[in-house]
């Protein structure tokens, strides 16, 4: 059921959302948060789709907001608030509420929205594109647990990575770093069957991937180790190889959806990592709505200490990059070399708990 509002307030469009659950027969829905959509008219409908359908997961009030500032000096002077209201088959498990914002009104959203949100209910906020430089600080922001952002659809989004690094606040995410959950995951789960010393890692994908910059920055963190990063044709994140003792332990997706994990000592195998779409990032994300502190230590760790190798290639044999690692890596005392010791260890504990906290994909 959809029901078009012109010119309205945010009192109608309450009592519209109420007049709908009873013509479609659901008067009392459980709906468990209210995510917020900033977005534009070119972005609103991939963004209320991938919305809709993490919202089987997620029964949500799903608000889009869509500024329309107006571009003559009478229409940027003017106000206007137009709804669309989805509720029943049209807004799957939850509702969802179109917000046009005309005129000066697109200046005061949390005006706008406030009233609309769940009572007692968690808020996430996300912007599918032209993310604000301090997240927290924006007005919407502020009324949300949860702040989503993608440094991929940023026009520099290794800038953009460094701007979220210096405005980080609990409960900010990004969907570059969700992207590489199922890599940390895997590489946590290989280092658990292998317990070596590590002593260098390189990270490969194409060029402007900000998932591919999180995750070498995530295993130097977490490994102490110099972690290099290569270029290579993509899509998205292609390899890593982590150099230990024993060899090279390689995690190689050269097409997008099946990537293969070479150990030492153990027979290679295929394991599915396929690239996931915005709703699985998004449906991700809503499944924890606390502060996620691994991505916190990952964005802060500082782009300028990634060592920067030449073009890599996807599906380079691991034994073809074991050269190359031990010859880049540093000579080490006994103190460093302890340290690295436990390298694997820490990935298992301290990575088990990041690749089960992480999040989602775009490009990665």
């Amino acid at each position: 059921m959809k029901i078009d509002l012109t010119d309205t307030t945010s009192s109608k469009i309450n009592q519209a959302l109420v007049e709908g659950r009873r013509a479609s027969g659901t008067p009392a829905v459980g709906m468990v948060l209210t995510l917020v959509i900033v977005t534009d008219e070119g972005n609103a409908y991939d963004a209320l789709k991938a919305a809709g359908e993490a919202s089987r997961e997620h029964p949500s009030r799903i608000l889009a907001v869509i500024k329309r500032p107006g571009r003559s000096p009478r229409d940027r002077a003017t106000s206007r608030l137009d709804a669309e209201v989805r509720v029943g088959s049209d807004a799957g498990t939850g509702e969802t509420v179109l917000l046009r914002l005309h005129g000066e009104l697109a200046h005061h959203d949390a005006s706008v929205v406030l009233p609309l949100l769940l009572p007692d209910a968690p808020v996430v906020v996300w912007w599918p594109e032209d993310a604000p430089d301090r997240p927290a600080e924006h007005p919407l922001g502020k009324l949300a647990q949860r702040r989503i952002t993608d440094a991929a659809a940023a026009e520099d989004p290794l800038a953009a990575l460094k701007a979220r690094a210096a405005a980080y606040s609990p409960g900010d995410t990004d969907l570059a770093w969700t992207r590489t959950t199922p890599w940390r995951s895997m590489l946590a789960a290989a280092l658990d069957q292998k317990h070596s010393r590590i002593t260098s890692a390189v990270v490969e994908g194409e060029p402007y991937n900000p998932s591919t910059e999180l995750l070498g920055m995530w295993l130097a963190d977490r490994l102490g180790v110099p972690v290099e990063r290569r270029v290579t044709d993509g899509p998205g994140l292609t390899a890593v190889r982590l150099s230990t003792a024993d060899g090279v332990i390689c995690l190689d997706r050269a097409d997008g959806a099946l990537a293969e994990l070479a150990m030492p000592g153990q027979p290679d195998r295929h394991v599915a990592l396929k690239r996931r779409e915005t709703a699985e990032l998004i449906a991700e994300e809503l499944r924890r709505l606390d502060p996620d502190d691994i991505y916190k230590s990952a964005v802060q760790f500082g782009l300028e200490k990634l060592t920067h190798g030449g073009t890599g290639k996807a599906g380079t044999p691991a034994t073809e990059s074991q050269p190359a690692a031990q010859e880049s890596t540093p000579k080490e005392d006994g103190t460093k070399e302890t340290g690295s010791r436990r390298s694997a260890g820490k990935m298992s504990a301290k990575a088990g708990a990041a690749a089960g906290g992480g999040q989602g994909e775009r490009s990665s």
